[in-house]
């Protein structure tokens, strides 16, 4: 489980100091990205006057899918542009000149591109990472925090430069005082840690 792999690394980078870190004032906003296909995703295969061939396939666990004339193909990582390229390579075999267009659905994305939230939220879990997508988009997505949670002792743990790094942010200004400072922008990858208050 993945999930719990990035659960077990946050708990482990945190080492009992839930509040540490720098607190986050990056509001620059990534530079866009093609979405990358990852396990779980759901993609529509259509080859051109080829119905027969054409089919709506998961992407396995593993990253791979399987079609008709095509088995165990890499799908995981790449965009869906470059997995019909992939397609139509592998299906030149079988047919003269395939034309393939590949239409991603039930977005889950690779898991380095995912946000997880661990700890105090109402639903902790991993969320597909949207473009522009900040704090409050997290939270809603997860149903906010319990009333257990120590919401201005979150930390966001961010991949830096190839280093895990952690950053303080504000949940309860963000919730309860609606301040909007509070929201930042999220990253995929991103980790979000809400510790438990100790009364």
């Amino acid at each position: 489980m993945a999930w719990w792999s990035a659960a077990m690394l946050a708990m482990a980078l945190l080492g009992g100091c839930a509040g540490s870190g720098t607190p986050l004032t990056d509001v620059t906003v990534p530079p866009p990205t093609d979405y990358l296909i990852g396990p779980g995703d759901n993609v529509q295969i259509i080859v051109w006057r080829n119905p027969e061939v054409s089919q709506a396939v998961p992407v396995r666990p593993d990253g791979k899918i399987t079609t008709p004339l095509v088995e165990d193909l890499p799908a995981s990582g790449k965009t869906s542009t470059e997995l019909a390229r992939d397609i139509e390579k592998a299906l030149a075999k079988y047919i003269q000149q395939p034309v393939v267009t590949v239409i991603v659905t039930g977005f889950t994305g690779t898991y380095g591109e995912q946000i997880r939230v661990i700890g105090q939220a109402a639903r902790p879990q991993a969320l597909p990472y949207r473009r522009d997508m900040s704090l409050m988009d997290v939270l809603i997505a997860v149903g906010g925090v319990t009333e257990f949670a120590a919401g201005n002792k979150a930390t966001i743990i961010r991949n830096v430069d190839g280093r895990p790094q952690q950053f303080r942010v504000r949940l309860n200004d963000l919730i309860k005082e609606g301040d909007i400072t509070a929201n930042v922008p999220m990253r995929p990858g991103d980790i979000l840690v809400v510790p438990e208050s100790f009364f």
